[in-house]
This record gives structure tokens, C-alpha cells and sequence, in this order.
């Protein structure tokens, strides 16, 4: 009987962890959509789901009879996940619009339209909003047009009753009958709108944790981002994640799968199913190709001298400034030694490279656009206590791990700078000295930041 009640357990748990990993990536869910099977597993533990997110990280989830609804919390401005179109293209400011006003169409809409009405809704309802649109016929807009309306499609607020959305993108006459799901289309909206004063108003209020403080924020961001770094988080979070890194990592574990990698400059959640990022990386193709080689010889060119762990007596290093110029010529090399193999389009447009090489790699949180971080923002540094010979601060009665200039002294300029996870993807290792390296290589245990 003890076995069987072990077994029980053990499935029970593995069924609650997909459907609150479906959730996290998807949060929305349909009973009728690409994830139907797990969707039955959100509706079978629906109550321990709506406690567990609403607990761990001050989510609300609706689940009804034909979907489940997941609020999630922004983390502020510039760390959003995009919507990308099928082709992989990230939206547009523009599809962003145009796919906020067909919502607003949509909440109040009858149950079936025509494609025509709901464009001419949508005009109706940016003119209301005091967007303008230049040439509503042009090609342009059109296509941004029908991406909102293909996700919508996607996410099942709409369903193509007869004819197809996307045909507006080619013929601005093209007709279609949709069926409107509202429930849907109300239930898409999770920030604040009806508080917030403007876009960028709105960005900040969804980030607030609220009740749950530095709690949820540092959950929250562990959950969202490919790695947390310590000047990500505030002075209350970082002594908050000191405090509980032992237990959040088996916290994370028993509910995600995830795995904790805790060190000096930061913690990453890794998934051993590779299925929760948004982003493949490193993948195939040429960005991804070139973003591992240029990572390779970033970090062997820039790796610090001087770098160790705080709590050693070393000097923190979450960052180190790329000195201008140093990304377009590694590329170039890249482009010399490789040009058999990657997109001749690339080749030919190395501005286009260099930018999407380091916008994958930004995202990745691998490199990050130099300045002051989120630490420095919300505490100001002026406002910083001594620092103690363990590399620990004191402020307010609390000691939190010093991270000022973390990122290097030249972070005020324009420029990029190269995160200490960078050092994972490595292609060779080589360590003569273990106490010349601190960015983390793959070569190298986990150790916990600050014992």
C-alpha cells in the first residue's frame, strides 16, 4: 500500500507541475487549443494552481469551463516577452496597437462579424484614441493589422468561421466571417489599465508586487528572466534572496522542475526540458551561430583580472563594459571566416547582423545596453552605506552583497556590456589561475552565493 500511495503522490505531483509549467509559458490556455490535453490538468487542479501562483508569486488564475486565464506581472520597462509573427519577426509598435484597439473592438462585438466590420471597428476605435493612421489601405498597415488579428486567432478570441484574416494582409477587400469569443477577449488585458495614466504608467504598475513585497518581485523575476543578477534587484530583494536561496531553489523545484544555479553575480533557473524559454539559444541559423562565436571571443578578450567572490574578500564583477567598435570587428571577422555558411543577406547587411546578434544576446540577458541598473535606480548611490571588507553593505540594520560598479566604472556611456553568464558558453576552457576568474563556465561546480 506504501508504494501505491508513493506512486499516487508522485503522479500527483507531476501532474500539477505541467499544468503549472503550461501556465507560466502560456497564460493562456484553451480546452480546445494546442495544449487540450494538459488544459484538462489546470481544470482537474485548479484550486491548488489558483493558491500556488497567487502564494509564490502574486499571480491571479481564472479558470473556466473553456480556458484558463494566467495574470502575469510585467517586470518593468525593457523586460517584456514580444509576440512574434509567424516568420519569427517581432512585433511592431504598430501591431502592438493595432492588436490593443481589435480587443477594444472585440470585448463589446456581437458574436460573428465580418472582416470588414471589424477593420472599420478598429479605425472607429483608433480615432477615438487619438491614434492616427496615415494610409489605413497601405500595405504596411494592413500587414500589421492582420498580425493582431492572426494572434487573436491564435489565442482563439477569434475563429475564422468562413475565409481567412490574413488574406487582408494582400487584399485590403478581402471578406471573412469570424466568430468573437468575448470572455476571451476580456480576460486578455492583465495590467492595470483603468489606474494607469499613460503606456509607460501602465509598464510600472504591472510591476508592483503589491503586498508580497521583495518576496514576490524576486520570484517573479527568477521565473521570468534567463538569469537574475544582483544589480537586477533592489536592496530589500537581495537581502530577501539572501536569506531564502536554499529554499527557494527547492521551492522552484518541486513546483517547475527548475533547477537553481546560485552564485556570487546572480541565480539562474535552468530548465532541464528546455521547454519554458520563449528563446532557443545557442540554436541553428546565422544570428544564433554568430551570437555563440562572438560570446567566445568576448569572453576571452574581456575576462576580468581581478574578479572573486565577496563573501572571499573579492571584488564582485556582474559585468564588464565592450569597448566600442569590438562587437562590428569580431563580427566582421566572423563574416570573413564563415560567409559559405550564413545568410547571404546577413553577409551583405552587417548593420543588420550586429543588430540582431546583440539584441538575441540582450535578450538572453548575456549582454545588457550599458547604465545604471535597476540597483542603482532604486537606491540611489548616494544614498549607500559603508561597505564592509567582505564586500557586503550595510543599510539599514540589513547586510545585502555591495553591487556598485558591479557592471564597470564605464557604464554611464553608450555602449554595451558583457554579463558574467556569457561565460557558459565558452567553447574552450582554460584556467591557470582559478582566483583571475569569476564569471561562471560550465567547467566549474555550482557553489552558493554567499554561504
Amino acid at each position: 500500500m506504501a508504494r501505491v500511495q508513493v506512486d499516487h503522490d508522485a503522479a500527483l505531483q507531476a501532474e500539477r507541475r505541467d499544468a503549472a509549467r503550461l501556465l507560466l509559458t502560456h497564460p493562456l490556455v484553451t480546452a480546445t487549443g494546442d495544449h487540450a490535453e494538459t488544459f484538462e490538468l489546470i481544470r482537474r487542479h485548479a484550486d491548488w494552481l489558483v493558491a500556488q501562483f497567487g502564494q509564490m508569486f502574486g499571480y491571479r488564475l481564472v479558470v473556466q469551463a473553456d480556458f484558463a486565464r494566467l495574470y502575469k506581472a510585467g517586470l518593468g520597462p525593457g523586460a517584456g516577452h514580444r509576440l512574434l509573427r509567424p516568420g519569427g519577426a517581432p512585433f511592431t509598435p504598430r501591431t502592438y496597437a493595432y492588436l490593443a484597439l481589435t480587443v477594444a473592438v472585440l470585448v463589446t462585438a456581437p458574436e460573428q462579424m465580418l472582416l470588414s466590420q471589424v477593420v472599420t471597428g478598429v479605425r472607429a476605435a483608433a480615432a477615438e484614441a487619438g491614434l492616427r493612421v496615415d494610409e489605413p489601405d497601405s500595405a504596411a498597415e494592413r500587414r500589421a493589422l492582420a498580425a493582431a488579428l492572426r494572434q487573436l486567432v491564435a489565442w482563439e478570441v477569434l475563429s475564422e468561421t468562413e475565409g481567412s484574416v490574413g488574406a487582408y494582409a494582400d487584399d485590403a477587400g478581402a471578406e471573412a466571417l469570424v466568430t468573437v469569443n468575448r470572455e476571451v477577449a476580456r480576460h486578455l488585458v492583465a495590467g492595470p489599465l483603468a489606474q494607469a495614466a499613460d503606456a509607460d504608467d501602465l509598464v510600472r504598475r504591472a510591476e508592483s508586487s503589491g503586498h508580497g513585497g521583495a518576496r514576490v518581485s524576486v520570484r517573479r523575476r527568477l521565473a521570468e528572466a534567463p538569469v537574475t543578477y544582483l544589480d537586477d534587484l533592489t536592496e530589500a530583494e537581495r537581502g530577501w534572496l539572501r536569506a531564502n536561496q536554499r529554499r527557494e531553489a527547492r521551492t522552484f523545484s518541486e513546483l517547475l522542475d527548475l533547477v537553481a544555479e546560485v552564485r556570487a553575480e546572480g541565480v539562474a533557473l535552468l530548465d532541464r526540458r528546455d521547454e519554458l524559454s520563449d528563446t532557443r539559444f545557442p540554436d541553428t541559423g546565422t544570428v544564433a551561430q554568430a551570437a555563440l562565436l562572438l560570446l567566445d571571443e568576448l569572453v576571452e578578450r574581456l575576462r576580468p583580472a581581478d574578479a572573486g567572490t565577496p563573501a572571499a574578500g573579492g571584488r564582485l564583477v556582474i559585468g564588464v563594459p565592450i569597448p566600442a567598435g569590438l562587437v562590428g570587428e569580431i563580427l566582421a571577422d566572423l563574416c570573413a571566416r564563415h560567409a559559405g555558411h550564413w545568410s547571404g543577406a546577413y553577409l551583405e547587411d552587417r548593420s543588420r547582423l550586429q543588430r540582431d546578434v546583440t539584441d538575441l544576446l540582450a535578450r538572453m540577458r548575456l549582454v545588457a545596453p550599458a547604465g545604471r541598473t535597476r540597483a542603482d535606480l532604486t537606491r540611489g548611490t548616494d544614498t549607500a552605506g559603508p561597505t564592509l571588507a567582505t564586500g557586503v553593505q550595510e543599510s539599514d540594520g540589513r547586510r545585502v552583497t555591495d553591487v556598485r560598479d558591479a557592471r564597470g566604472q564605464q557604464t554611464a556611456a553608450a555602449g554595451l556590456v558583457l554579463l558574467a553568464a556569457a561565460a557558459r558558453y565558452r567553447s574552450q576552457v582554460v584556467m591557470p589561475d582559478r582566483s583571475q576568474v569569476v564569471m561562471p563556465d560550465r567547467s566549474r561546480p555550482v557553489r552558493e552565493q554567499e554561504r
